[in-house]
């Protein structure tokens, strides 16, 4: 699916694939919408958001029409192989050559900012070494994603940044790229990194919270040091020193516990309330054999009458 909107100095496009091997996330003769970027507004600062769905469920690669054929549900817990994972991933970076590709042949390469990153920590297939967790879940492992950007001749090829980032920061730091910056009025909650991925700036310590209803999980960054509550257990970990969230250092740190739970208490104030009704985990033990002991909470028996306005 493809919707784009034209203002007088930019361009704005969507482009949502699939992975199916009816749809394949394959763009032979797609970047053909980059050079349509071009004739809708020559000259303007263009924004290209390209979203692929490898890996991802249905676990299925390009040329797996029989495993397609045979799945009745998208969350088939029957299937999927490291194979599949592979083709899958093997898919997925080969077309986003084929955009860099694309980038070339128009000319457009040197002048635009390439930004490759998820929206969340892996899952089953996927290697999240050293971290552990995966996606649905605020360990490590389900809150790490890649981050890799390209900008010839701004950001040096093949280096790396330890600066701690959230996707809310992609925002304010492609406005200010293109010289642009949110409404007043609109705040953005990232903050522009531009000048630490340009080399302008060295990295800096962040805050950042998390929460999630399954599990009432909530977390809290603070430079090194990480605040975790999960099922009802909390924890204290330095995650730089140990980014597999095995010392928990919530008695030997307490003024550091208490002060980033006390951190994590205060944003949640600033926030929606959560819903009162239990969220369910989607990977307990009984389908995911390494999360064995995580229980899903009773269903809430509907109320025999509906609630007031």
């Amino acid at each position: 699916m493809v919707s784009s909107s034209v203002a007088p100095e930019i361009v704005v496009g969507h482009w949502f694939d699939t992975d199916t091997p009816t749809l394949p996330s394959d763009l032979r003769g797609r970047p053909v919408l980059i050079h349509a970027f071009q004739t809708l507004c020559p000259g303007c600062v263009a924004l290209l958001s390209l979203h692929f769905t490898a890996p991802h469920w249905p676990w299925e690669g390009p040329d797996d029409e029989a495993e397609s054929r045979r799945i009745r549900n998208i969350l088939h817990r029957d299937g999927g192989t490291r194979r599949t994972y592979a083709a899958m991933v093997q898919s997925l970076d080969a077309n986003v050559g084929r955009v860099l590709q694309a980038l070339d042949a128009t000319g457009l390469a040197s002048n635009t900012i390439v930004v490759f990153t998820s929206d969340n920590g892996g899952e089953r297939f996927s290697d999240t070494w050293p971290f552990s967790g995966m996606k649905h879940e605020l360990l490590e492992g389900g809150l790490r994603i890649p981050a890799i950007v390209r900008w010839p001749g701004r950001i040096a090829a093949g280096s790396v940044s330890d600066q701690a980032m959230a996707t809310i920061d992609w925002l304010p730091t492609l406005l200010a790229a293109a010289g642009a910056s949110s409404d007043a009025a609109y705040p953005s909650d990232g903050e522009d990194l531009g000048p630490v991925l340009t080399g302008g700036a060295t990295s800096y310590p962040r805050k950042l919270y998390w929460r999630y209803k399954a599990g009432s999980q909530r977390a809290a960054r603070d430079g090194n040091w990480k605040y975790l509550r999960i099922a009802g257990n909390e924890f204290l970990f330095d995650v730089v020193k140990d980014p597999r969230e095995r010392a928990n250092l919530k008695d030997r740190e307490k003024d550091v516990f208490d002060r980033l739970k006390a951190d994590w208490e205060a944003w949640n104030a600033t926030m929606l309330p959560e819903r009162a009704r239990p969220a369910n985990y989607v990977h307990p033990g009984n389908l995911t054999a390494d999360r064995y002991g995580v229980v899903n909470p009773a269903p809430v028996a509907p109320s025999a009458t509906l609630p007031k306005n």
